[in-house]
């Protein structure tokens, strides 16, 4: 099924910035993705049309309640749960250390934590956090540096009835790996531990069922993938009831409105909503079930970001001077998101360069602390990262290249 690129190009404004004459091409999307027009429009129109807070019973409190329902079924439909499972916060960090601080509320001196060498420090400092003010143990899965991904057989062997719980990402923001996230759930629950997964990376790019993974927690960030900054935890609702979070008192008593600390930003649960259903309108001929019409979309956008995949690392296979840090196949276990190191080049001045140059990618640890440090990256600046998305085009990708031969040639 193919991806409409330059129909679906045409709905995002950013697309039209310009430098120098030429179009600028977006590598930046694992910091954060552009938004197509119904995104802008659908904030736009709640804060244009008047809202109220929730609960009020008159005309705009009305649409504010409507507005949360319909993104909590968005969310729903995009990560294969229920409604009612749907809790909505600031970004993923907030709701993570939330989440972690009424977690450990019934933690205690013995119990471990197992964070991973691979993750994002968002789904590590939490965890961290919360363990040292109750007096448990955290323990890091170590990094398989040869991807790198999560050693699984070494998260395996930490696993003992002490554990409580396992926090693990489903895809690395910083090389793409796409990590086994069933097998970590069924060897945690096998003692008797839940876990948490950081779905941040993986969610714009291929699809989620929560289901079939098998985990207790999934999260991720609005703005990852096309729409506003709005971050969202799905948690199993038997088990969102048994959690006591921390809030204030008039807050709702009941899941998931317990776990949202004050006021929601109701215009971006609307740009949610409009970011789902612009996902779900990817896929042609839909219409019928957005969930169906999700995984369509998403299965054809992980096969085009493949071909980008294929793209990219065969001519990065000719140039010298260019290491890459991940996996090499484009047919492996991975989304398009590569972590480049350039010989004789300080990261952020590779950035920079290709910023002038009007190519917008990242450099630095970009909060991937522990898989940098591991590496031995961390102290000489980090790596380049480059990120691929649905709307990427192959001439992007190609003048990506050009331009990469240009600097390592210099």
């Amino acid at each position: 099924m193919p991806v409409p690129v330059s129909d679906l190009r045409a709905r995002f404004p950013a697309y039209r910035r310009t430098l120098d004459g030429r179009p600028v091409v977006y590598l930046d999307g694992p910091g954060g993705t552009q938004v197509p027009d119904s995104v802008i429009e659908a904030i736009g129109s709640y804060l244009r049309d008047g809202g109220s807070n929730v609960g009020g019973g008159f005309a705009t409190s009305l649409v504010s309640d409507r507005v949360v329902a319909e993104a909590r079924s968005a969310m729903a439909d995009l990560l294969g749960g229920r409604p009612e499972e749907v809790v909505f916060g600031p970004n993923m960090t907030t709701l993570t250390f939330g989440m972690s601080r009424a977690l450990s509320r019934a933690w205690q001196p013995g119990d471990r934590i197992v964070v991973t060498g691979l993750d994002h420090d968002a789904n590590i400092s939490p965890w961290v956090a919360a363990a040292t003010d109750r007096g448990a143990e955290v323990v890091f899965a170590e990094l398989d540096r040869r991807v790198p991904t999560v050693d699984l057989d070494h998260l395996e062997s930490l696993l003992d009835r002490r554990v409580r719980l396992v926090a693990v990402t489903h895809a690395s923001n910083a090389f793409g790996t796409v990590v086994d996230v069933a097998r970590v759930c069924r060897a945690a629950h096998s003692v008797g531990a839940l876990v948490y997964v950081d779905g941040v990376h993986h969610t714009p790019h291929r699809p989620v069922d929560v289901g079939e993974l098998g985990c207790d927690f999934y999260v991720c960030s609005g703005y990852k993938f096309f729409g506003p900054h709005v971050g969202v935890l799905w948690g199993r609702a038997e088990l969102l009831a048994e959690i006591t979070p921390y809030r204030v008192r008039p807050a709702p008593p009941d899941p998931p409105g317990s776990f949202e600390t004050g006021t929601l930003a109701f215009e971006g649960l609307a740009g949610l909503t409009a970011a789902v259903d612009y996902l779900a309108g990817i896929a042609p001929d839909g219409g019928v079930d957005r969930r169906i019409d999700l995984v369509a979309s998403m299965t054809a956008v992980a096969s085009y970001e493949q071909e980008l995949g294929h793209r990219f690392l065969s001519g990065l296979d000719r140039l010298s001077g260019v290491r890459l840090y991940g996996l090499p196949d484009p047919d492996g276990d991975r989304t398009p998101t590569f972590a480049i190191e350039l010989e004789g080049w300080e990261p952020r001045a590779v950035a920079a360069e290709l910023g002038r140059r009007g190519l917008f990618v990242w450099a630095g640890h970009y909060y991937a602390v522990e898989p940098m440090r591991r590496l031995g990256v961390l102290d000489r600046g980090g790596l380049v990262r480059i990120g691929f998305v649905h709307t990427t085009t192959v001439d992007e990708v190609d003048r990506l290249l050009e331009v990469l031969d240009a600097l390592t040639s210099s």
